[in-house]
């Protein structure tokens, strides 16, 4: 299958260009993208270097490819604009009609989207992600009263990346818990979970794609056995259903859509602003 080639353009780190280009292109399903980022675009030089990339790109494809950019300077945004590229400016597409209607002019300023302007929302994005690695995995329990949310679930089920995403995103102080063979045998929770029950949220996965997530980890292993991984899905499941324990099934989500997911039945509230 043929790939098209994709640019993300952005005078900072690009994630802002990345996620909202990504959404767009879930939407073309059977096509092929080869993703390319160029952060910290700040400089005329810097822009010309970008132009240069993407016409070599175009001509060694033979088709113009896509362009999404941040870029804010009117003169580093022009550069690139000039680019033998589909170009796609998401910030022009929405400055424009929010001053219209706020009757302001925006300040073009570079980097207010992830900058430390905000001393507050940084220092709790910090705390909630060194808690989130703190208590990664089941390997200390101590603070789990501090904790708003223990996700918990069998092996590679995505309660680390989750747990990550929550901290970061929403500052979240989320901590994870992995259920073993001996407590799914048991058909009880381990004791330290049971005092934090109402804090508990179970993630599931389908035994056939676990399968291949611990494949990938431990070949051939009694790990990722077809009866070890259906033995523990359907335990964990059963545990989650009678104990009340909200589950979501993790197969088909991504961690957006698990952290959003999560945070919308809990009722937890973001520490971070949007």
């Amino acid at each position: 299958m043929p790939k098209r080639t994709v640019f993300f353009v952005s005078d900072q780190t690009g994630v802002t260009a990345e996620t909202m280009g990504h959404s767009l292109l879930t939407q073309f399903e059977g096509l092929a993208f080869r993703a390319v980022t160029l952060p910290f675009i700040a400089t005329p030089e810097k822009a010309a270097e970008a132009r240069a990339r993407i016409d070599a790109t175009a001509d060694a494809e033979g088709e113009p490819p896509i362009v999404f950019s941040t870029l804010i300077k009117d003169e580093l945004r022009d550069e690139v604009k000039a680019a033998r590229g589909v170009f796609l400016d998401f910030f022009d597409a929405f400055l424009a009609p929010l001053e219209a209607a706020l009757g302001v002019k925006s300040s073009h300023a570079a980097g207010r989207a992830h900058g430390m302007a905000d001393i507050a929302s940084y220092t709790a994005r910090i705390n909630a992600t060194n808690f989130a690695i703190a208590n990664d995995d089941g390997t200390q329990t101590r603070e789990y009263a501090q904790a708003d949310v223990i996700l918990v679930g069998v092996s590679r089920s995505g309660k680390t990346p989750t747990c990550l995403y929550m901290a970061l995103q929403y500052g979240i102080y989320a901590a994870n818990y992995p259920l073993t063979e001996d407590d799914l045998e048991a058909g009880q929770l381990p004791a330290v979970l049971a005092r934090y029950q109402a804090k508990l949220y179970g993630l599931t996965i389908r035994p056939e794609r676990l399968r291949e997530i611990r494949h990938e980890r431990r070949p051939n292993s009694r790990y990722a056995s077809a009866q070890q991984v259906a033995f523990e899905v359907r335990s964990a499941e059963a545990l989650f259903q009678r104990l009340g324990i909200p589950c979501l099934d993790t197969t088909l989500c991504s961690v957006e859509e698990i952290g959003s997911r999560i945070m919308h039945a809990t009722g937890i509230e973001r520490r971070l602003r949007p």
